[in-house]
């Protein structure tokens, strides 16, 4: 999966049987399909470090930000989001196949997780409702009055 770490906003993910450079840079070209960030922050998983997925970040202009080696609280947001992805939707659900997982999972991430879940850091806002929260105020302060 790939997060906004502002708003906390699931951008891209992917399900596959093997987590991998290609599972990876499937979620990655999600994100991007949305926004193109001027940093991108990882682990030092080797999907992250592969020439595949950091070709695809060079190409768009985007900076590589790694944890630092031993340090799993660089990468807090994004243990947090699997944490919560796990106990509110895969424990709790019984797929039939990788089809009906990657629905599901689907679902909940685009029409739960995105736009209902409330979040303690974001003001008890869910993520879609805090981004335009966020560009409302930004364009606010960027309007020059005479």
């Amino acid at each position: 999966m790939v997060l906004d770490a502002c708003s906390r906003r699931c951008l891209g993910w992917s399900l596959g049987r093997r987590l991998d450079a290609a599972l990876a840079t499937s979620a990655l070209k999600m994100a991007l399909r949305d926004r193109k960030p001027d940093v991108h922050h990882s682990d030092r998983g080797v999907q992250y470090a592969s020439g595949e997925y950091t070709s695809l970040l060079k190409e768009n202009g985007i900076a590589i930000s790694m944890s630092r080696k031993g340090n799993p609280y660089d990468n807090a947001k994004a243990e947090s989001f699997m944490k919560t992805l796990k106990c509110e939707q895969v424990y709790l659900t019984e797929y039939d196949n990788l089809t009906d997982a990657n629905a599901q999972i689907g679902h909940f991430l685009e029409a739960v997780y995105n736009q209902k879940r409330l979040h303690s850091s974001l003001g008890y806002l869910p993520p879609a409702e805090y981004e335009q929260l966020y560009k409302k105020n930004r364009d606010k302060s960027q309007t020059i009055t005479p």
